[in-house]
């Protein structure tokens, strides 16, 4: 099957698959099919897992142009080949650092802010339940109207961070609460909901890296945040209440049973049967091409000075 790239990146994920190709084509089969990529499109190829390459596939890449880029399954980069005196890394890292990165701070936060509360809405009509105490949501609305007339990121994140920790305890009010879910924490968790939230954000993290990186997005310079992978932590925060929040909370309500986690001394561990459940549910729920959209969108902006769409 011929396959048009829909992004200048094209990432090969799981296990078992063998990266071919012909002069014109990038040839990838697994067990579900072969699929075949123009080569001419393809500016980075991300290998995450455990797959076959040959040095063949290598040197056309290369020759066209591409970069080949290694990932752990879990999206933790291990290494890249590239063309010799390949300088686009280091032009788009230009572009980057010249962005106006308050104002995409700002745009940052208040996605993340609408979308959680969003988020409790549709839980609330869904659930015909009322979670808000008096004054929260006029709180919400009103915190998310001022983040554009903040002026320094520490003000940005400070707000950010307390619209966030609100969304997380008045979400809580609808968990059983023998399940021990007040707010959100720091790891290690001791609660199963906690653990659960930390572990679906993780899959998303690892899935965005990978997009960045595909992107030659520098992915430790942050808009919002600062460190290591910010720029990840940037862009899936806006995404979190939409493509992980509902899958934990509904598994956390529903269908959660004491074998399906542990709780010891220090610490939350959740079964392979719960792991798995939730895989599956992230795998099915376009997590990956929404992910891969919002990535592009950044780049577009920040490469061809273009709006910046966020998804949320």
């Amino acid at each position: 099957m011929l396959i048009a790239v829909d992004y200048p990146w094209l990432s090969v994920s799981g296990f078992g698959a063998h990266i071919k190709s012909t002069q014109k084509h990038l040839i990838v089969q697994k067990k579900t099919g072969t699929d075949h990529y123009p080569l001419e499109q393809i500016k980075n190829l991300l290998v995450v897992g455990g797959h076959t390459i040959s040095s063949t596939t290598i040197s056309h890449l290369v020759k066209n142009g591409s970069c080949i880029t290694f990932f752990d399954p879990d999206g933790t980069p291990i290494g890249s080949i590239k063309p010799y005196n390949d300088g686009k890394v280091e032009e788009i890292r230009k572009y980057q650092e010249t962005i106006p990165r308050q104002r995409y701070a700002i745009a940052l936060a208040q996605a993340s802010a609408k979308s959680r509360l969003f988020a409790i809405e549709r839980l609330q009509e869904s659930q015909n339940v009322h979670l808000f105490y008096e004054g929260e949501l006029e709180f919400l609305k009103k915190s998310e109207e001022e983040l554009e007339y903040l002026i320094k990121l520490d003000e940005i994140r400070r707000l950010h961070k307390l619209t966030s920790d609100m969304y997380y305890e008045i979400m809580s009010r609808n968990m059983p609460p023998d399940l021990g879910f007040r707010r959100r924490t720091m790891r290690p968790q001791i609660d199963p909901v906690n653990a659960m939230l930390s572990f679906g954000y993780a899959m998303l993290f690892g899935n965005c890296y990978v997009a960045v990186i595909g992107a030659r997005l520098d992915p430790d310079l942050g808009l919002m945040y600062e460190g290591k992978g910010s720029l990840v932590h940037d862009l899936i925060e806006p995404l979190k209440a939409d493509m992980v929040d509902p899958i934990v909370f509904l598994l956390a309500k529903k269908t959660l049973v004491p074998t399906d986690f542990e709780i010891t001394q220090d610490r939350c561990m959740l079964s392979d049967d719960v792991i798995n459940t939730m895989m599956k549910a992230f795998y099915t729920s376009s997590l990956t091409d929404k992910v891969n959209e919002q990535v592009n969108n950044l780049y577009n902006a920040i490469r061809h000075n273009q709006e910046f769409k966020i998804l949320y």
